[in-house]
């Protein structure tokens, strides 16, 4: 894309995110939140939309965990606490589960034929690793059996306001995964950015063809935050995941989420966060994010 006009998007989408109501605003005509006005929606699919993202206010647990990456990503993880991991996410019947790359063959092994994703993490935990480093890393991963890439993006690029480099970066991990079918994810370690930045790099993985955007590594300040999660569905729109990560350690942080417009969570407490959605017993994972 020329450099030019990828300022003018990032301008756009700006200014866009920069003008959006505070908050929720109700309809005259039948008392409900606006977006939720059987008028507004109508109007809504009509436009052409194919997603609508509404208030969450529950739902089976099944459907729960289908949205959570069963994550582990402590350096001091052991063989057996990924194995461990890999159970669970059976039992569950998580999304995915979400390992450092030396973990992706072991756990391709372990959850063969279950229908659990490979979920693995490049230029972890810095984003501050060289283009072709994180191309490597992704087509690694992917040969040992990854289903899904979640990448950190240059964050010194983007604070530095080098939008080209900040692009290449993400495109040395998107073009690999689209080759290979593999779904990728662009962390943009939100707690880092301003909301300009946010905006920017929000802005450069849809353009670079990503699949979802990500709130954070979990390693960072802070981790996910709702009004976070909200500009970045704003930016991206309906059609591209917004994944919130970081921080998500119960059930009612994870439906704050998806409120705010998440179609994904990562999380390391994904147990607790079920037992929880269903009613029963709730045990806090050790180590969770």
């Amino acid at each position: 894309m020329d450099l030019s006009r990828l300022i003018e998007l990032v301008t756009e989408e700006v200014l866009a995110a920069t003008r959006a109501p505070a908050g929720p605003r109700r309809c005259g005509c039948h008392a409900v939140l606006s977006e939720c006005c059987p008028d507004h929606v109508a109007g809504v699919l009509r436009a052409g939309a194919s997603r609508l993202g509404l208030h969450a206010t529950g739902g089976p647990a099944g459907e729960v965990a289908a949205m959570i990456d069963h994550t582990l990503l402590k350096p001091e993880a052991t063989r057996s606490e990924i194995e461990q991991l890999c159970q669970e996410a059976r039992d569950f019947r998580f999304a995915t589960v979400c390992v450092n790359p030396a973990w992706v063959a072991i756990a391709a092994a372990s959850l063969r034929g279950s229908g659990v994703g490979i979920c693995s993490v490049v230029g972890f935990p810095l984003g501050a690793t060289t283009p072709d480093v994180k191309q490597y890393e992704t087509r690694r991963s992917n040969y040992d059996g990854a289903t899904e890439i979640d990448m950190v993006v240059n964050i010194g690029a983007l604070k530095s306001g080098d939008l080209r480099l900040a692009e290449r970066d993400i495109e040395a991990v998107t073009l690999p995964c689209r080759d290979c079918g593999v779904i990728s994810k662009v962390i943009i370690e939100a707690a880092l950015l301003t909301d300009d930045e946010k905006v920017s790099a929000c802005t450069l993985a849809k353009a670079a063809g990503a699949d979802f955007v990500k709130t954070s590594t979990g390693f960072a300040r802070g981790g996910a935050t709702a009004a976070d999660v909200a500009l970045m569905r704003r930016v991206v729109g309906a059609d591209m995941g917004v994944k919130a990560a970081g921080g998500v350690r119960d059930y009612a942080a994870l439906q704050q989420m998806v409120a705010a417009g998440a179609s994904r969570v990562g999380a390391s407490a994904g147990v607790r966060i079920i037992r929880e959605a269903s009613g029963g017993p709730t045990a806090a994972a050790p180590g969770a994010y």
